[in-house]
């Protein structure tokens, strides 16, 4: 599903090149479960924005799906996420005025369909996480843990087969942080490959698949 060999990214400030990723080798098959587990600076958001789509490598090669998409166009890559790929940010990146359903829906609009699909969609994916009476609740109406789960539901929006989630619980009291967690275990479950970027090995430690990484390498890969 996913394969990366020797991937780099090198990043230009000023005359400096900054190497974030220093040629690494992953392979992550359909519905697996992991964490990219390491300190900050370690390179783990960067390799999440490569796996995702949201950026590309210097060098190496990324296929997904068998699909070469290391060279592809930003329009061609915006696809590849839309379809593929949801999201989960720490900071949640809901739109504060707008309700929980309306936040969900937010993805399938620019997939199409009518706003009756949309709005049936959205209120399944929320019913999903444990949110069906919150959906006319705005993110301020909502707790920090509430607020996580609407963002895995649009996560959710467009049916990915992968979900990358970056430090999902770094915002969240101990006890949001595992219903949240809870939430990946089940989609993990139901056939979506779950990829949890993390420095808490506590949290690591929830998957049964973790891949340490330090100064933009791989230092252990480790299978449970």
């Amino acid at each position: 599903m996913i394969k990366l060999t020797g991937v780099k990214k090198i990043y230009q400030m000023g005359k400096i090149d900054v190497a974030a990723i220093r040629g690494i080798d992953l392979k992550v098959e359909n519905n697996e479960y992991l964490s990219v587990l390491g300190p900050s600076g370690s390179g783990k958001s960067t390799l999440m924005h490569i796996i995702g789509c949201l950026d590309t490598p210097t060098e190496g090669e990324y296929r997904l799906e068998g699909r070469d998409v290391s060279g592809l166009s930003s329009n061609q890559l915006a696809e590849i996420r839309n379809k593929k790929v949801g999201f989960v940010f720490q900071s949640f990146n809901l739109l504060p005025y707008a309700t929980a359903l309306e936040n969900v829906e937010l993805p399938m609009i620019y997939k199409g369909g009518s706003a009756r699909q949309r709005r049936k969609r959205a209120g399944e994916l929320l019913a999903k996480v444990g949110l069906g009476d919150r959906a006319r609740h705005r993110p301020t109406e909502l707790s920090g843990g509430e607020r996580q789960r609407v963002a895995i539901a649009r996560a959710l929006a467009n049916s990915p087969s992968i979900v990358l989630a970056d430090e999902p619980t770094g915002n969240l009291d101990s006890t949001s942080g595992k219903e949240v967690i809870q939430v990946f275990d089940e989609l993990w479950q139901q056939g979506c490959i779950v990829i949890i970027v993390t420095h808490d090995s506590e949290i690591a430690d929830r998957t049964p698949r973790i891949v340490k990484l330090l100064d933009g390498r791989v230092v252990d890969d480790m299978q449970r």
